[in-house]
């Protein structure tokens, strides 16, 4: 008979851990863990976590999941993947020195802008893919230097948060590509640090570690690992990666012709590249793949689950699946438009494709009539619209969309990925397992334990389709239509309650 092979894929989320143990020759998922941690906001527009509550909510995972199994030696190979951008500061001796700035965290826009002063906006396009955004991790650095000196004097190493943990589990120190992709350190191109921006963004070479390929084994559980979670000692580790570039490939968007989009705390759509892509406008923005030389070029609203998670809090539903299966069902009967009711989810800024760190959200068309039904209509539709924008500009950029892979909690509502379909209207797909980053994730580690030849082949062999929604009639033509006039509208006033949040 023959040994199985099982992989572990973990996702650090902004929200929480979510660990899958999967068959790494059918890509079944065999147990599952999640642990939970919060956000902190010492002031407006802040985003912070301590990355050493990431471990040990993660190695606690980890442990129930091993104590499950007869023989953890099944277990051939670990990868960890996760949200983008946060910054970590280590100390000599691999100390945390202050807590991670998020991916959301919206402070350095003056830092921003004083990279695009130094060294043209239009330069960092074309050596990273993008802009310098506030959600990127080279500003925050600046920022630090500029605020914490005493702390800045202290850095010795800089790392994301899966790599954090990645660390503290092997004690090794290393970025994949997709992931340093997102720090305005790397360029795209040569997928390795560039001189340019590192001088320009005040990081000293010696803190960033080296650059690896998403499916390279890098290290391996050591002694402390294996303490801590229960995995035995010397399982390899591979590199990983950013939590999009995860999700991408747990849709199978491994070549041209195929968009993926993930719904979580953001929104997100993906579309594979062959070549480094470039938008002059930086509008879209380009990164490296976890498939070895290839590309992606993606767009990212910061709230769209996070707008959902934020008005279910406000309604007091409770803090599950089917909470949220509750609010949508009970918003499903109302016309398209929600009787003139709009939303603006903006709750954190904008990305995509207002790149607006000022930009909020906001309820517009309240009337008497409107009750929370028509409330939880608007929100579901305003993630919708904003999705449908970031979906136009691929399309403007010459890529196909004609079909949508869907993943993240919400593909699970069949009743929002058919408004999805309607609002779009394309065919919205849904693969065989929504929580997208931990499973691509394990199709990493199986490209490590030797099962699958490489990303293409975990596409073809561990991916499948599990459900589909055509689009029915153009129902929400009108009601996005008065939708995109709203921010454009509304932004000066946004901008200057903004400024007065930030006073206070």
């Amino acid at each position: 008979m023959t040994s199985p092979v099982h992989v572990l894929g973990v996702d650090i989320g902004t929200g929480g851990v979510r660990a899958l143990l999967v068959d790494a020759t059918t890509g079944t998922v065999l147990s599952r863990e999640q642990g939970a941690w919060s956000s902190s906001s010492p002031h407006s527009g802040w985003s912070e976590q301590d990355p050493d509550t990431w471990w040990n909510t993660t190695s606690s995972a980890i442990r129930r999941l091993v104590e499950r199994l007869d023989d953890p030696l099944a277990i051939k190979a670990v990868a960890f993947a996760g949200q983008m951008h946060g910054l970590v500061l280590h100390d000599e001796d691999g100390n945390v020195l202050r807590p991670a700035i998020l991916w959301n965290d919206q402070r350095t826009v003056s830092q921003c802008e004083k990279v695009h002063d130094q060294i043209g906006r239009e330069t960092c396009i074309s050596i990273t893919g993008k802009p310098v955004l506030t959600s990127f991790t080279a500003p925050k650095l600046l920022w630090v230097q500029e605020h914490e000196p005493d702390i800045a004097s202290r850095i010795a190493h800089i790392c994301l948060p899966k790599d954090h943990v990645l660390f503290k589990a092997t004690g090794t120190r290393v970025m994949d590509a997709t992931d340093a992709s997102g720090t305005s350190w790397l360029d795209l191109s040569s997928r390795n640090w560039s001189e340019t921006m590192c001088n320009s963004t005040g990081v000293n070479p010696s803190w960033l570690p080296p650059v690896q390929e998403s499916s390279e084994v890098v290290g391996a559980i050591n002694a402390l690992g294996a303490a801590a979670t229960g995995l035995p000692e010397g399982i390899p580790v591979v590199a990983g990666a950013g939590d999009q570039a995860a999700a991408g490939l747990a849709c199978g968007v491994t070549r041209e012709g195929l968009v993926s989009m993930t719904i979580g705390t953001s929104g997100v759509v993906f579309a594979q590249s062959d070549t480094p892509p470039q938008d002059p406008s930086g509008t879209l923005h380009g990164f490296c793949h976890a498939a070895r030389d290839r590309w992606h070029v993606m767009g990212c609203m910061l709230s769209a689950g996070g707008c959902l998670e934020w008005w279910r809090n406000i309604v007091g539903r409770h803090d599950d699946a089917a909470g949220f299966d509750e609010l949508v069902s009970e918003a499903s009967h109302l016309p398209p438009g929600a009787e003139g009711l709009c939303f603006l989810p903006y709750l954190n800024g904008e990305r995509t494709p207002h790149n607006d760190p000022h930009a909020r959200g906001a309820f517009i068309g309240l009337a008497s009539r409107h009750d929370q039904r028509h409330m939880t209509r608007a929100v579901l539709e305003g993630i919708s619209f904003g999705l449908a924008d970031m979906l136009d500009l691929l399309r403007h950029a010459g890529h196909a969309t004609e079909t949508i892979r869907v993943a993240g909690g919400a593909s699970r509502n069949e009743t929002w990925m058919q408004m999805l379909a309607d609002v779009f209207q394309v065919t919205v797909e849904m693969v065989n397992e929504p929580d997208a980053t931990a499973y691509g994730a394990a199709m990493l580690a199986s490209i490590g334990a030797g099962t699958v030849a490489d990303a293409q082949a975990a596409a073809d062999t561990l991916v499948h389709v599990t459900g589909t929604c055509e689009p029915g009639e153009r129902c929400f033509k009108q009601a996005r239509s008065t939708w995109k006039t709203l921010y454009p509208e509304l932004a000066p006033a946004m901008h200057r309650l903004s400024d007065q949040s930030m006073t206070c």
